[in-house]
């Protein structure tokens, strides 16, 4: 999930940085470890695809919580535009040079599907990053909190109308309790502070991201000849070439700013961690189990971007944030504890998870 543009005065930035080179390197050995089990075949190993799918759906989570981290260190220091441009660019250069053969050896497979997976690309990364970057300027983060805490379900009810996936009232009453721990740390507690709310146009935009996110999950769902390895570089491969010209616009413009020297060790973080291995943890679950059960795992990330905020910006860890951590974690053991049977799933959803 693209990063969210979090507003800091230039002096936080600077007090948080000189910590960045030791945190750097921590991080890329968690990296380095993280991509090692990830490469190991986990079906050799007696587990299920469903076990499979919650470990790469918790790798996931895990990054696109560190990705705010990221940005409040990133906040002045890089232009939103240059940033979303950057972040895909590097990405794809991973994927040429860890997985060439396999892209190149896809081509045929990459062409026929070029309209579905640039659709997917241009909405689901370049479109939701884009947005989300330039909405954080807009609004508050209570707001942004709320609006992507409704993620999830924007996923159930598509997963419902397009795939016809059976949703029973205790699988939504899960959805509705993660919801509710999301609510809960977007308004640090303090729940009379939604009689408050008021949209603007980057509570708007943010809306209509979420929707774009929502929509890109559900488009994995689609069967195709793609290997997630093409799907995923055909999808970079279009958020890249999508956003280019505005990025070409904001250099045009006089907005651009380059990072300095220093902060290129954090553009590198953002590019391996929520961008590639992220990424590919979560087309690969999609495939696993399907975009309504993944959906509902979206709402781990404020509570991991809670947690990091805590360990590594040393903001204090209250109460509420216990409490949604609880809240989030009981939605989504009742959404999984009460799915349908197997013989009630239809033939649709068997051939996606076969996927």
């Amino acid at each position: 999930m693209p990063v969210l543009w979090i507003r800091t005065t230039s002096d936080s930035s600077r007090r948080l940085f000189p910590t960045i080179p030791c945190f750097c390197y921590d991080i890329t050995v968690i990296f380095c470890t993280l991509e090692g089990i990830f490469l190991f075949r986990l079906e050799n190993y007696g587990i299920s695809a469903t076990m499979q799918a919650y470990y790469l759906l918790v790798l996931t989570t895990l990054c696109w919580g560190l990705n705010a981290v990221f940005a409040r260190m990133a906040v002045g220091e890089i232009s939103p535009m240059l940033l979303v441009s950057v972040r895909w660019l590097g990405t794809l250069v991973l994927l040429v040079l860890f997985a060439g053969k396999a892209i190149i050896a896809d081509l045929p497979a990459i062409r026929r599907n070029f309209g579905y997976s640039f659709l997917l690309g241009t909405v689901g990364l370049g479109g939701f990053g884009t947005l989300i970057y330039y909405s954080a300027y807009t609004t508050t983060a209570v707001n942004i909190g709320i609006i992507q805490g409704a993620m999830p379900a924007i996923v159930l009810v598509g997963s419902y109308f397009f795939f016809r996936t059976p949703v029973s009232l205790l699988q939504i009453g899960g959805v509705i309790v993660t919801i509710l721990g999301v609510v809960l740390v977007s308004t640090r507690g303090e729940i009379e502070r939604l009689m408050t709310l008021s949209f603007n146009t980057g509570d708007l935009l943010m809306l209509i991201a979420v929707l774009f996110y929502g929509s890109y999950t559900l488009g994995l769902r689609r069967k195709s000849d793609l290997s997630s390895i093409a799907l995923f570089a055909s999808v970079v491969a279009s958020a890249f070439v999508s956003t280019l010209p505005l990025t070409i616009y904001e250099f045009a413009s006089g907005r651009t700013v380059w990072p300095g020297p220093q902060y290129w060790g954090l553009v590198g973080l953002i590019v391996l961690l929520p961008s590639f291995l992220s990424q590919i943890c979560f087309i690969t679950s999609v495939k696993l189990i399907g975009p309504a059960r993944s959906g509902v795992f979206i709402n781990l990330v404020p509570i991991f971007a809670s947690f990091f905020a805590v360990v590594l910006l040393e903001e204090v860890f209250e109460l509420f944030q216990g409490l949604s951590l609880l809240l989030v974690l009981s939605g989504i053991y009742i959404f999984e504890k009460h799915k349908p049977l197997p013989n009630r799933v239809s033939s649709n959803e068997n051939a996606a998870n076969a996927g």
